[in-house]
């Protein structure tokens, strides 16, 4: 690829494919990088690489290597909504510039994206193209030169999507074929890598921009709840997880700099089923937590580059900063309006009270994302490696007792009063052996950890749909309201059951 030097915004390369497949894995790349409202504009003479690349980009779209794409030079616009989002592909061959309306092209952009071959038949009115792609022969039958430019957002996009394909290649993944693999709600980005018979997984997470100092600590949130930059916790937390004979996935290449992870492929066989816990398989995860408890972990772990990492501590700050989403976000969700500020300071005195009481608590390895959609069950393996470990590089040094709160009480899924109780009593009596385990002190803990987790937990998803625009995760408050109410029974937290019943009775719900 040579890069000209482009006007500031603006990223332009020309780019020489051998053949067809090589024209093909580039609209593969461009088809990874797509976002909702982008218009493609492929523009060329007939011959000139545009459905070879085109099809390509539509499949790796779809994921649907054998999907039929047919031309659209008859059908003018062929639509397909089985990807990310909904994708248009049009030709304006047979059309004019007065008859594009008729194409509903505005509509499909506020929906999805959308990929235009023979832009110029549409006048100026194509030229809010953000991704514009020229096709022109090359010096061989089978050469395609292909002059690519694009603004804005799309710009970063596709370097990055050209920066895999560089990462890949160098990880002797050459030619592989890349598909979108639907990730969690954070902003790392996952896909599907197949190559000579292996399939493995992309982890794309460049390192993310410190935010605002929050006013009451002077740091930004993410320094003070202890949560990941950069891709180093997952190497080091996973490498150490994955010696010590847990399944979290092996590294196999890296980019640490650059964010760019690849890894193990555990498949995709969950602890659910129809949205339901299955409980053999909550059963090995409640055993699996007990033995990564059991183990005494060093807070100074290696990376590749023979650097430390230290795993930093889950402590009072970090765990406070936490349950206020409850007062920034979720109490004015369902309330109209902040509380008074004595409201709030009774809040923070009463849990600091509760953290200040988890100094005798057990500490360990805390992987604080131990639920079901970060879980996989690997029937084929034994013991503590029927567990795959997918979510870590938030891990902290903690209370261990929230990992299991966060399985027994899983966000996203309901699990019954009656199989929370089996399940820790089944993770009592695997830990009842170990040295200096205090069953009555656990338990406790378990109960005030599971009561920060709902009540951060509550915070987060109205975040997530006030300021993120994902009203999907609403529909996650009643179950989580009942994990809170279950939670604030226990004795040790009965002073805070009073205050969430004044004040927010019932756990709350939307006025």
């Amino acid at each position: 690829m040579v890069a000209d030097s482009p006007p500031e915004g603006l990223a332009k390369a020309d780019i020489l494919a051998e053949d067809e497949a090589a024209t093909a894995r580039l609209g593969e790349d461009l088809g990874l990088a797509l976002a909702p409202g982008d218009l493609v504009a492929l523009s060329g003479d007939l011959g000139s690489g545009k459905t070879t690349f085109a099809r390509a980009l539509i499949r790796a779209f779809c994921d649907d290597p054998a999907l039929e794409v047919p031309s659209p030079t008859f059908t003018l616009i062929q639509a397909y909504e089985d990807g990310r989002f909904p994708l248009v592909h049009a030709d304006l061959y047979r059309l004019s510039a007065g008859d594009l309306d008729e194409l509903g092209l505005e509509d499909a952009l506020e929906k999805g994206a959308v990929l235009v071959e023979w832009p110029e038949h549409g006048g100026d009115r194509l030229d809010s193209a953000q991704i514009r792609i020229a096709f022109s022969p090359g010096q061989t039958p089978l050469q395609r030169r292909i002059g690519i430019e694009a603004a804005g957002d799309a710009a970063a996009r596709l370097k990055r999507s050209f920066a895999i394909r560089g990462f890949l290649d160098g990880c002797g993944r050459r030619n592989a074929a890349r598909r979108h693999l639907q990730g969690d709600a954070s902003a790392r980005r996952y896909e599907t890598v197949a190559a000579g018979g292996e399939r493995t997984i992309l982890m794309d997470s460049p390192a993310r921009p410190d935010g605002p100092p929050v006013p009451r600590y002077g740091k930004s949130y993410s320094k003070v709840a202890r949560l990941a930059e950069n891709v180093r916790p997952f190497i080091a937390v996973g490498t150490a997880l994955h010696s010590a004979g847990f399944s979290a996935p092996e590294l196999l290449c890296h980019d640490i700099d650059n964010g760019l992870l690849l890894i193990e492929d555990l498949g995709r066989t969950g602890i659910t089923a129809d949205g339901a816990p299955i409980a053999d398989r909550y059963g090995h995860a409640t055993d699996c937590l007990a033995a990564l408890h059991r183990r005494r972990w060093q807070r100074e772990l290696p990376l590749p580059d023979g650097t430390p990492y230290l795993v930093p501590p889950y402590d009072a700050a970090a765990m406070t900063i936490e349950v206020e989403l409850l007062l920034d976000w979720y109490a004015p969700f369902v309330t109209g309006a902040r509380f008074d500020a004595a409201i709030e300071t009774e809040f923070r005195q009463l849990w600091q009270a509760r953290f200040d009481a988890l100094g005798a608590a057990e500490t360990g390895l805390v992987l604080r994302d131990y639920h079901s959609p970060n879980l996989l069950f690997l029937a084929g393996r034994a013991g503590i490696a029927k567990i795959g470990l997918l979510d870590f590089q938030d891990a902290v040094i903690g209370p261990t007792a929230y990992d299991l709160a966060s399985l027994l009480q899983d966000a996203r899924v309901t699990v019954p009063e009656t199989l929370e109780a089996e399940l820790l009593d089944r993770y009592l009596a695997a830990r009842a052996a170990d040295p200096g385990f205090d069953r009555d002190g656990f338990t406790a803990a378990y109960h005030v950890m599971a009561a920060q987790r709902a009540t951060k937990i509550l915070g987060i998803f109205a975040r997530l749909n006030q300021r993120d625009g994902k009203p999907a995760y609403l529909a996650h408050l009643p179950r989580v309201r009942t994990y809170l109410q279950r939670a604030l029974r226990h004795t040790v937290l009965s002073d805070l059951a009073v205050w969430y019943e004044q004040y927010l009775p019932g756990g709350g719900t939307p006025g």
